[in-house]
């Protein structure tokens, strides 16, 4: 077997090998969606987008064209995550991964080699500052290599709205409890604010 180090990795592979199938297909679903692909949906969702057509220039990867097939409806990250067509192309990118030593078999997690591949990727390549200036390759690199960080940074809006990142909870159930409306003065507040004329 080999050690890894001859293997070039493309960023849906690098997201295999560091945070799993769901990283992979979140790389796939921001390839698309840099091409015009897919766009987001209801909240949580994707649809395949206006431009239906692959370049045959360079074409996305099977695993991004799986998710593409997939989307006969619109559909959150872990529906297609769990679909069929998604983990039989999720399965056959780690055959070679496996024969280049990078997974390790009978439960294909990956190897000492390819958690320090993916650890020198990291530090080779920081989280960019700005989304400004970087190619669609860039940005994919970015994703695979710093997950979430990276999907607020360079497709915010899109992550957000497809569900590829959490929301964030702005309140509990306690919100309002503790504030100056929640103590009974109803809007004294807006008293301080009006002065005489």
């Amino acid at each position: 077997m080999s050690d890894g180090t001859a293997f070039r990795l493309e960023p849906h592979e690098i997201a295999l090998l560091g945070d799993g199938p769901r990283a992979a297909v979140t790389v796939a679903v921001v390839d698309l969606y840099l091409r015009g692909l897919v766009e987001a949906d209801r909240p949580g969702t994707i649809r395949k987008g206006i431009v239906d057509v692959v370049s045959a220039e360079r074409p996305p990867s099977p695993l991004a064209q799986a998710v593409h097939t997939s989307l006969r409806e619109p559909a959150g990250l872990r529906t297609l995550v769990k679909g069929p067509d998604i983990r039989i192309a999720v399965a056959l990118m780690r055959i070679p991964l496996a024969e280049a030593g990078l997974l390790r078999y009978p439960l294909l997690g990956p190897t000492r080699a390819a958690r320090r591949q993916v650890r020198e990727l990291r530090q080779s390549h920081p989280l960019p500052a700005s989304r400004r200036g970087l190619s669609d390759d860039e940005r994919l690199l970015a994703v695979a290599l710093h997950g979430e960080p990276a999907l607020h940074l360079l497709v915010p809006r899109f992550a957000l709205r497809a569900g590829l990142v959490r929301r964030a909870e702005v309140g509990g159930k306690n919100l309002l409890k503790n504030s100056p409306r929640g103590r009974g003065g109803g809007g004294g507040g807006c008293q301080l604010l009006v002065g005489k004329g």
